[in-house]
């Protein structure tokens, strides 16, 4: 990978490229990209967990939200999932489907991945409604449900710095075989525009990740949505919480075996780079292409909204490691301040409907 990396950017102008070349590259090369490697990178055996490997119960609650949507709304059974991983969400939809509606239903996941797309056939092997895409421009005319959980902050970033009152951009080189970063004046009209249009004025020092590959994800979205909802479930700040003095340094950083790595130019395509996300710039792109917002809720709450709590069964149980202990355990830990939860939120948009935020729960 980093022969490769030193390739390009000894050819690229001034031998430099963006932090959101050096991301894209490092995390979906079609060969050594760390997302396209034969390995594990959720759970135990990989780099970190989602709320969709803690528990099937996950899953299985955005299952009977969206069904009772259909049902009540008469939204369209079909579901697009953006980045399915190792194919667990849809697993637990499907099968929480089965037990909560007698509709037909659809499933496509979108994913680049050779890896995670041989793993995904395995996990849902038999489900006649299954369907993969490579990616999202090949969908079409989508009725549905859109969802996605940690998409948008493994997405390419650019990185920005206030610097001596200039704005700066961090760029990536290369001397002796190891990677280095570097500010230069910031050229880019594109991140002018973003910063300007989303209300950052950086502070002295200040740091911060540019999503620019964000809002063309959101485009390509809302182009393959005709009708339906967008889910999105991911951890991020609003334009307010971005300008808090214990953000000045960004949020940008690495995952491997489960431990935080400050530096992600080291061994690149090794691991899992990811940002928070803009979530007050996320509902603007998506409002800007046709996507109204209905709600935004921490992942806890939009849960328990969605009746999480009826999943508990508190007939005693002596035995800790019972199928019914780790299922009310699982629950607790998606709904407790110290569990995963907080830190997580879910961006409902819906286009081509006319819901309102009081009418998509129960």
């Amino acid at each position: 990978m980093l022969a490769y990396l030193k390739e390009v950017i000894e050819k690229s102008q001034n031998g430099l490229i963006s932090y959101a070349d050096y991301i894209g590259m490092a995390l979906y090369h079609p060969v050594d990209g760390y997302y396209m490697r034969d390995s594990e990178k959720i759970g135990r055996s990989g780099d970190f967990i989602t709320s969709s490997n803690v528990s099937d119960i996950f899953g299985g609650i955005f299952s009977k939200w969206f069904a009772r949507l259909v049902e009540v709304h008469g939204l369209v059974p079909a579901v697009c999932e953006i980045g399915g991983g190792n194919g667990r969400f849809a697993k637990a939809f499907i099968e929480e489907w089965k037990n909560h509606s007698n509709e037909n239903l659809a499933y496509t996941i979108i994913e680049a991945s050779p890896f995670h797309q041989k793993l995904q056939r395995e996990t849902l092997d038999g489900f006649s409604g299954f369907s993969q895409a490579v990616g999202i421009d090949s969908i079409r005319q989508f009725k549905g449900l859109v969802f996605s959980n940690e998409l948008f902050d493994a997405l390419p970033v650019h990185v920005v710095e206030n610097h001596q009152g200039t704005l700066m951009e961090a760029m990536v080189g290369i001397a002796g075989g190891r990677l280095y970063e570097k500010l230069v004046p910031l050229e880019n009209a594109k991140i002018y525009s973003f910063l300007e249009d989303n209300g950052f004025a950086l502070k002295e020092g200040q740091r911060i990740e540019v999503p620019l590959a964000m809002e063309e994800m959101v485009k390509a979205i809302s182009i393959a949505l005709d009708e339906g909802i967008v889910a999105t479930v991911d951890y991020g700040y609003t334009t307010e919480e971005w300008m808090m003095p214990e953000r000045r340094s960004g949020s940008l950083r690495g995952y491997k075996n489960h431990q935080m790595m400050d530096d992600i130019l080291e061994n690149p395509g090794t691991m899992d780079i990811t940002s928070h996300i803009h979530f007050d710039a996320l509902a603007k792109a998506g409002e800007n292409n046709g996507l109204e917002t209905l709600l935004k809720l921490r992942q806890d709450e939009f849960l328990l909204s969605a009746g999480i709590l009826a999943e508990l069964e508190e007939h005693y149980d002596p035995n800790p490691f019972s199928e019914r202990s780790r299922r009310n355990r699982a629950i607790r830990s998606l709904v407790l301040p110290s569990g995963m939860s907080p830190s997580f939120h879910v961006l409902i948009q819906q286009k081509g409907r006319k819901l309102n935020s009081g009418s998509i729960f129960p």
